[in-house]
């Protein structure tokens, strides 16, 4: 079979299975609305939980610090890349999360990738929950360690995992809130079963940070624990992109040196660190936003009850509708859409066969109104 046959033969496949992705092209959107094609739709599909991804305050900052400091890192931070305002940042995120160090990343799942991949060795063990993000499981795939799952937010399933033998060490990988889910992990005992065992334990709580916890510090902090290694990214309610890591001193200088996502990638542009920077400041005074945000989730739980779709059990943002068929999850979208409802349809191999669902996502962005609208139009094509 030739490369064109191969590819043409798993495209085709793709189709038949209703599982073939596509691109949108938007031409603008922020946390409450989106515009496509010139129609107007309302946004229920997007990570910017709380609306500052079009926050005048963050966008001012970006053009202050591309006037001064130009749209580029112009290299590696290993190079010339690491200006004042990323040396900054990682100062004030360490010691915003109580962390001796922080490390900037481009984005989440680079993040993700470059951490286990440096980490993790031929003897070494990967403990990851089952529903933990495709970056996560990707890496520890693909690294030269063993990787076992264990049953989603099972801790007694990772005390069986963590009795039995390993020659190395063991990380154990979860996230803060699931990305597909919107439920919390069980941080506090999965980190005393890793203590116990002696293993790390990793959190990605890309969808915590900034909506949990005292100043919006996220998922760990809420739950009084401080994991060995934490992800944090800022493409969802800091409105902006990238990702840090939270860790020691030791580990912080370990992966400067064996971290090759660090070490040859260009460095994030100190303008958009200097979005961050106003970003950070928004997160850290944005009790309103998040309390705004909490009002909206309760009133579309609230109103989503009655419905014939299971709503799963979360208190996130992210509040998935359970679908089941995958044809028919994608029908039920496209209907939301002609009513001007933008909501995404997930399906395998994001999600388990037979769980395809309607991915609704909550920002503090979204008036009363807008909340009531989806509702309505639920209802409207429910049973049809």
């Amino acid at each position: 079979m030739s490369w064109s046959q191969r590819v043409q033969e798993a495209l085709e496949q793709r189709r038949k299975m209703g599982q073939y992705r596509q691109r949108t092209v938007c031409q603008q959107a922020n946390g409450r609305s989106l515009r496509i094609a010139g129609t107007n739709y309302l946004n229920f599909s997007a990570n910017d939980y709380l609306g500052l991804s079009d926050d005048p305050r963050i966008i001012n900052a970006w053009q202050q610090g591309a006037a001064r400091y130009g749209v580029g890192a112009g290299g590696s931070a290993h190079v010339t890349g690491f200006r004042t305002p990323q040396a900054e940042l990682e100062q004030r995120l360490a010691a915003w999360l109580g962390y001796p160090r922080a490390l900037l990343f481009i984005s989440g799942f680079a993040a993700n990738q470059a951490v286990i991949t440096a980490l993790a060795g031929k003897d070494d063990r990967i403990l990851a929950d089952k529903l933990s993000h495709a970056s996560l499981l990707e890496a520890a795939s693909h690294s030269p360690a063993t990787l076992r799952r264990f049953t989603h937010n099972q801790p007694q399933a990772l005390a069986a995992r963590l009795a039995g033998p390993c020659n190395g060490e063991t990380l154990v990988v979860t996230e803060g809130i699931f990305s597909m889910d919107g439920d919390s992990a069980p941080l506090a005992a999965l980190h005393q079963l890793a203590q116990q065992h002696n293993a790390w334990l990793l959190v990605d709580d890309a969808h915590g940070i900034g909506v949990r916890g005292e100043q919006g510090r996220g998922s760990c902090w809420q739950q009084d624990v401080k994991p060995d290694l934490q992800i944090i990214t800022f493409g969802k309610a800091f409105g902006v992109s990238g990702a840090a890591l939270l860790c020691s001193e030791d580990t912080a200088e370990f992966m400067l040196q064996f971290a090759r996502h660090l070490v040859y990638s260009t460095a994030m542009p100190p303008a958009q660190v200097c979005a961050l920077q106003e970003a950070l400041n928004c997160v850290q005074q944005g009790d309103d936003l998040r309390q705004r945000l909490r009002q909206n989730i309760a009133r579309f739980r609230t109103g989503a009850a009655g419905l014939r779709w299971q709503i799963m059990n979360s208190d996130s943002a992210i509040q998935p509708l359970r679908v089941g068929d995958e044809q028919a999850a994608v029908d039920l979208a496209a209907r939301l859409r002609q009513q001007g409802c933008w909501v995404t349809a997930i399906r395998p191999p994001t999600v388990p066969p037979g769980t395809a669902r309607l991915r609704i996502t909550l920002s503090a962005a979204h008036l009363p109104e807008d909340i009531e609208r989806l509702l309505e139009v639920l209802n409207a094509t429910d049973g049809g």
